[in-house]
């Protein structure tokens, strides 16, 4: 199974490293630069309030597909047509609740008018995740992983045709309403390829109607639902609370967005890992495997890369703010130092999280997350009107490094995982070591991208040295693929 996961996972980072990195840090962030600082705060605001009731879309459907196809792949035929009707019932109502929330909270018919293709994006969205969780619990993984960056490759051209085409200038700028209508078209493309092929998989002739069935898969996934929305809520509802609380609300929420972007690369690899484990560990533990290897071989290639990128970014965050983008470079700079610290934890809660979301430990997920959620409200509504975007970089830290602590607890308190003090060393010499070089790097180097290549050349060399991760290990599993 290991094997399995490190070939998986070199394809999958291999396609996302060549296509995703370019999206956020090309054209999204190309996209922010071309148009006013006010105009991308409220694209950012109201792509995260269009992720609030992304329950209503999902109802944690696709985590428990993901599981279920895994254990049982012979439920494919008799589930698919089935959940995609339930789907688009559900599509309806997320629409619905979502336009109608929009309107109570003081948006205007032209943000409303925005917030609905936004919305239909996150139904296109939620739709191809909910396929791929089809081809991920087959173990298709492959095809996933062409799957996974489909949609940016098609957005990738028709924006970079927008921005770069000789179809804007001075007289005619990029408007904001085509960012969103090209994530329209390349989602409908890659929606209908992945439902095809996922037809062809499961055989599938017609869509049939079964109000049981509808009713019973609702009962199995709703632990999963309210996990995604209590995480959701605590994951986006800062940049909508910056919008909504302050006068400079779409300022502040566009300096958030600008550090965030960074954080949202990191996390598309973290996000890569947890796709290939939860199927992974579903049917390990399904089988009664031990899961402990895996569990540490995901844990510290996440470990190395996390603590990589966060202290690069804490200490050449001007730098790095001064390279991307042209507004709010200081303010930036210090929400970054914030957020990259996050990364750390969210790598971690990919890992345990995912172990204890494929153990079927929901309740106790859903506790924490459920606490998660409170206590990032209160720091919230408490750091934002004093310290603005960097008040609401403070809330998500301390959030997840609190929920993140306690997957790490539970996940070894329920898997009886031994306490390897040799390998918490190894971790922790690692973590003073990247810091000193970066600091030594910060002061006699300063060029940015002379610095970043000394510091991961130093980092890598750190994580084999220690046996963090092992080279010898990687290269036995990968010839013997």
């Amino acid at each position: 199974m290991q094997r399995k996961f490190i070939a998986n996972l070199a394809l999958l980072l291999l396609l996302n490293l060549l296509i995703k990195p370019f999206w956020i840090l090309g054209i999204d962030r190309a996209v922010q630069n071309a148009v006013s600082p006010a105009d991308y705060g409220l694209f950012y605001a109201l792509f995260n309030f269009s992720f609030l009731f992304n329950i209503l879309l999902d109802f944690g459907i696709t985590n428990f597909n993901n599981k279920n196809i895994a254990q049982n792949n012979h439920l494919l035929n008799k589930h698919l047509s089935g959940i995609i009707i339930l789907r688009v019932m559900l599509a309806f109502v997320y629409l619905l609740v979502t336009i109608i929330t929009g309107y109570i909270i003081g948006y205007n018919s032209y943000q409303l008018k925005l917030l609905f293709m936004m919305a239909c994006n996150q139904f296109l969205a939620s739709f191809i995740l909910y396929l791929r969780s089809n081809l991920a619990g087959l173990h298709l993984f492959k095809t996933d992983s062409i799957i996974s960056v489909l949609d940016r490759l098609m957005m990738i051209g028709i924006c970079a045709l927008l921005l770069w085409g000789g179809i804007t200038n001075e007289q005619h700028p990029f408007k904001i309403e085509w960012y969103i209508y090209s994530q329209t078209i390349a989602y409908i493309i890659s929606a209908l390829i992945t439902l095809f092929i996922v037809i062809d998989k499961a055989r599938l002739k017609r869509l049939k109607w079964n109000a049981t069935f509808f009713i019973m898969i609702l009962k199995k996934s709703y632990p999963y639902a309210i996990l995604v929305l209590l995480m959701t809520f605590y994951n986006r509802i800062d940049a909508v609370m910056l919008e909504r609380m302050l006068p400079d609300g779409k300022e502040q929420s566009s300096i958030y967005a600008s550090a965030y972007r960074l954080l949202d690369a990191s996390n598309m690899i973290a996000y890569l890992f947890a796709g290939l484990l939860l199927p992974m560990f579903a049917r390990m533990i399904k089988m009664q495997h031990k899961v402990e290897e895996l569990v540490r071989l995901s844990f510290s290639l996440l470990f190395v890369l996390s603590i990589s990128a966060a202290l690069f970014s804490m200490y050449f965050n001007t730098e790095i703010m001064q390279l991307l983008y042209h507004h709010h470079v200081t303010e930036s700079a210090s929400v970054l130092s914030l957020l990259m610290c996050c990364f750390v934890f969210v790598a971690t809660t990919y890992v345990f999280g995912t172990l204890l979301t494929a153990n079927g430990n929901l309740k106790m997920l859903n506790s924490m997350a459920a606490g998660g959620m409170l206590l990032n409200l209160l720091l919230n509504i408490i750091l934002i009107p004093h310290y603005k975007a960097m008040g609401s970089a403070l809330s998500s830290l301390i959030t997840q490094g609190l929920t993140a602590l306690l997957q790490v607890y539970f996940a070894q308190h329920i898997f009886k995982f031994k306490t390897n003090y040799r390998y918490l060393g190894s971790l922790l010499i690692f973590a003073i070591l990247s810091t000193l070089t970066t600091l030594f790097c910060k002061i006699y180097v300063q060029d940015l991208i002379v610095s970043f290549i000394v510091c991961m050349a130093a980092f890598a060399c750190y994580a084999l040295f220690l046996r963090i991760v092992s080279f010898k290990s990687l290269r036995k599993e990968l010839a013997t693929v």
